[in-house]
C-alpha cells in the first residue's frame, strides 16, 4: 500500500487535491469509470514518484479545516472558500402567488358572471289557446372573456325543450359592429341576437352592484311576463285545489241543502245590524271639479257599520251661493267599479261594495267618476280604526287650508310735505279718506306730559358753542319740539327753533324714539347736531319708570354692560369709581357705554360725602352683578 499523501491535480492545484475533483483524462477525453487505487491503474497517482514537491496551498488548508470543524459542511450553503455571502431577504410569496400591476381580463375578472333576466315571444301555430308565447330566459356574460350563454329554466310538463339555449361564445352584435357587451344590455330595453329579439327585464344584485360601481345605470326591475297559456293553466290548478273563491250560487245552494236537512238559517245581516246598529264612521272630504269654472266641494261622508251602506252630503260655506240641498249620494251601497249589463239577464261580476279599509285618510274613492279624497275623520272613527283595524288615522292627516291670497300693490307715492304722512296715506287708501286712527290709550294716559332734554350744538362754528337748546319729547303722540335758551350777548335770539310736530332721524329715515334721545348722543334736529348734555329730575324720573320703552335707564341693563369690567381692581374700590375713570375703563375694554348709563349707575349705586361729588360704588355694582347671576 502506498502512504498516504496529499493529492494534487494538474490543471487545479489544490482544488482536486481533496479527491473532489474529476482526474485530467488528456487529450482522449475517454471517461474513467472508475479511479485506480494500485500502482499498476492508469489513474493511480504515485505519490513516491509525484514530481510536484510543493505544499499544499492556503485555499486546501481552509477547506481542510472546513471538514474538520464543520462536519455538515456541504449542507451548510453560507460557508464558502470565498467567505460568507450577503444575505438576501426571502421573499415568502411563491411566484405563482405575484399578481401582475395591470392585470389582464382573465385574471381580473376570473369567475366574474353578470346574470340578466329576459324574455322573448314565438309564434304559435295551430293552436286554439294561444296564438304566442312568451319563454323566459337567463343571460350570463362572463367578464373574463366576453363570452355570453343563454339558458331556459326548465318548468315541469311545459312540452317544451328547455334548457341551455346558447353555449358560452363570442355573441356578435345585429349590425356586425364588433361583439355584445355589458353596454348593450338595459332593462327595459331590447337587443338582436341570432334573429330573436330579447327583452331584458332585470338582473341578479350583483350585476346592479357592478353597474352602479362604474356608473351605468340599468333601470328599474319590471315585473315577469306572462302569456295566456301561463294565465289560464295557473286559474286552472288553482281551481283544482279549490283555491278559487265560490260563487254566489253555489254558496246559496249549499245553505238551501242546509235548510232542507233541517238546520236552522244563520241570517248574516240580522247579526252585523245588532252588533253595529247606531254605529256611524264619519270622514271629510273634498271634490275638485275639473270642468270650466270648476270649484272644490267639501262632503261629510257618513258609513253605516250596521249594513255597510254610504251617504255623501254637501257641506256648504255661509253665503257660497249653492241651494241648501246637502245630499249628494243618498244612503245605499256605493261600489268600487259601477257597470250596466247590455240586456236584462245578462251576466256580470258581483260589485264590490266599498268597506272600511278602503277608506283611508288621504286615499281617494270613485263615486261616480268623482274623484273624492278623504283628508280627515272624527273621534270615534280613529278609535274604530285603532282598535280593529290597527291603522293611526291621525297620522294621514291632510291640510286642506287655503293659502292667503297675496296682491301686488303699489308703494305709496312720496309725502308731498303737506299735511302729515297719515293723512296723505289715507288719501291714497280710500276715494272718501278718514283721519288716520291714534293710539287712544296713549292719548289718555299722557297727554300734557313732556320730557325735557338739554343739548349743544355740535357744528364746529365758534359762535355756535355757547348756544343752549330744550329738546322736547311728547311720549302721546311722539312728537318733537325744541326752543333755543337766552344767552347774553351771544347774538342769537331766543325762543322757537323747530315747532311741535313728528320729526325723522335723517340717519335712520324713521321718526324719532324715545330711547334716541338718551344723554350723551347725537341728534340732528333742523339740520343741526346737538349733543344731549343733561334732563331735568321729572325726565329722569319718568324714564325710570318706563324703562321697557327706555333701556338706558334700568339698572340691571346698564350692569350688565359693566360685566367686562368685574375683574378690574378699580371696581372693588370701596371709595367708588370717577365717572370720567369709569368712561375711560369702558374704552380699555371695549364696552360701548354713554352717559346715560353713568347717571343711571350714579343714582342706582352712588356712594361719597355729602356736598361731594358722587362716584359709583364699584362693591355695590359687584353684588347686583352677583344677584343677576353673573360670574364675578
Amino acid at each position: 500500500m502506498a502512504q498516504t499523501g496529499m493529492l494534487k491535480s494538474r490543471s487545479v492545484p489544490g482544488l482536486f487535491s481533496l479527491g473532489f475533483g474529476q482526474p485530467d483524462l488528456g487529450g482522449k477525453h475517454n471517461k474513467k469509470v472508475t479511479l485506480g487505487v494500485t500502482g499498476q491503474h492508469a489513474g493511480m497517482v504515485d505519490f513516491h514518484t509525484h514530481n510536484d514537491k510543493s505544499g499544499p496551498t492556503e485555499k486546501a488548508m481552509n477547506m481542510a479545516s472546513l471538514i474538520v470543524e464543520h462536519p455538515s459542511w456541504r449542507l451548510q450553503t453560507h460557508l464558502t472558500v470565498d467567505g460568507p455571502k450577503e444575505e438576501k431577504p426571502v421573499d415568502s410569496q411563491p411566484k405563482n402567488m405575484k399578481w401582475p400591476r395591470l392585470q389582464p381580463a382573465w385574471l381580473k375578472h376570473d369567475k366574474h358572471c353578470l346574470r340578466f333576466y329576459a324574455v322573448f315571444q314565438e309564434h304559435v301555430v295551430e293552436r286554439w289557446d294561444e296564438n304566442s308565447r312568451t319563454r323566459n330566459v337567463v343571460i350570463q356574460y362572463y367578464l373574463e372573456d366576453g363570452t355570453l350563454s343563454i339558458t331556459e329554466p326548465k318548468v315541469e310538463n311545459s312540452g317544451l325543450m328547455q334548457g341551455q339555449f346558447l353555449k358560452p361564445s363570442h355573441a356578435p352584435r345585429a349590425d356586425g359592429n364588433g361583439n355584445l357587451g355589458p353596454g348593450d344590455f338595459h332593462i327595459g330595453e331590447e337587443f338582436v341576437l341570432n334573429g330573436i329579439h330579447y327583452h331584458v327585464t332585470g338582473c341578479d344584485r350583483y350585476t346592479r352592484w357592478f353597474f352602479e360601481e362604474n356608473g351605468w345605470f340599468l333601470g328599474e326591475e319590471e315585473s315577469v311576463m306572462k302569456d295566456q297559456w301561463v294565465k289560464s293553466y295557473t286559474h286552472a290548478k288553482i281551481a283544482e285545489k279549490g283555491g278559487l273563491p265560490q260563487s254566489r250560487s253555489a254558496v246559496e245552494a249549499k245553505q238551501l241543502v242546509g235548510y232542507q236537512l233541517g238546520q236552522p238559517p244563520a241570517d248574516l245581516k240580522l247579526i252585523q245590524f245588532l252588533q253595529n246598529d247606531r254605529k256611524v264612521l264619519r270622514y271629510k272630504a273634498f271634490w275638485d271639479d275639473p270642468t270650466l269654472y270648476g270649484n272644490r266641494f267639501y262632503f261629510t261622508i257618513h258609513y253605516f257599520l250596521a249594513d255597510n251602506t254610504m251617504e255623501i252630503n254637501e257641506a256648504h260655506a255661509r253665503n257660497s251661493g249653492r241651494d241648501a240641498y246637502p245630499v249628494f249620494a243618498k244612503r245605499g251601497p256605493i261600489h268600487r267599479d259601477n257597470k250596466m249589463t247590455a240586456y236584462p239577464g245578462m251576466l256580470a261580476p258581483e260589485p264590490e261594495p266599498y268597506q272600511p279599509q278602503d277608506l283611508l285618510v288621504g286615499n281617494s274613492i270613485n263615486v261616480w267618476r268623482r274623484k273624492i279624497v278623504i283628508y280627515d275623520c272624527d273621534e270615534f272613527t280613529r278609535k274604530f280604526y285603532h282598535e280593529f283595524l290597527g291603522i293611526d288615522q291621525a297620522a294621514a292627516v291632510v291640510d286642506v287650508a287655503e293659502h292667503p291670497k297675496t296682491h301686488q300693490k303699489l308703494h305709496p307715492p312720496p309725502h308731498n310735505g303737506i299735511g302729515s304722512e297719515e293723512d296723505s296715506l289715507m288719501n291714497c287708501m280710500a276715494i272718501a279718506p278718514k283721519a288716520a286712527k291714534k293710539d287712544l290709550g296713549r292719548l289718555m294716559t299722557l297727554t300734557g306730559e313732556i320730557l325735557r332734554f338739554e343739548a349743544r350744538m355740535v357744528n364746529g362754528e365758534p359762535e355756535d358753542e355757547n348756544r343752549r337748546f330744550i329738546i322736547g319729547y311728547f311720549p302721546a303722540d311722539d312728537c318733537v319740539a325744541c326752543w333755543e335758551l337766552p344767552v347774553r350777548n351771544s347774538g342769537h335770539m331766543a325762543g322757537k327753533f323747530a315747532e311741535k310736530k313728528r320729526m325723522k332721524n335723517p340717519n335712520t329715515g324713521k321718526y324719532f324714539t324715545l330711547p334716541e334721545l338718551a344723554i350723551g348722543k347725537t341728534v340732528c334736529i333742523c339740520a343741526q347736531a346737538m349733543l344731549i348734555m343733561r334732563a331735568d329730575e321729572h325726565t329722569l324720573r319718568f324714564l325710570e319708570n318706563h324703562v321697557e320703552d327706555f333701556p338706558d335707564a334700568d339698572p340691571s341693563y346698564c350692569v350688565s354692560l359693566l360685566v367686562p369690567l368685574a375683574r378690574c381692581p378699580e371696581m372693588r374700590d370701596e371709595q367708588g369709581i370717577d365717572p370720567d375713570t369709569m368712561n375711560a375703563l369702558c374704552a380699555e375694554n371695549g364696552v360701548e357705554i354713554v352717559d346715560h348709563n353713568i347717571i343711571t349707575l350714579l343714582r342706582s349705586f352712588s356712594v361719597g360725602a355729602d356736598g361731594g361729588p358722587p362716584f359709583v360704588s364699584g362693591p355695590k355694582v359687584l353684588d347686583f352683578m352677583q344677584q343677576m347671576g353673573y360670574q364675578v
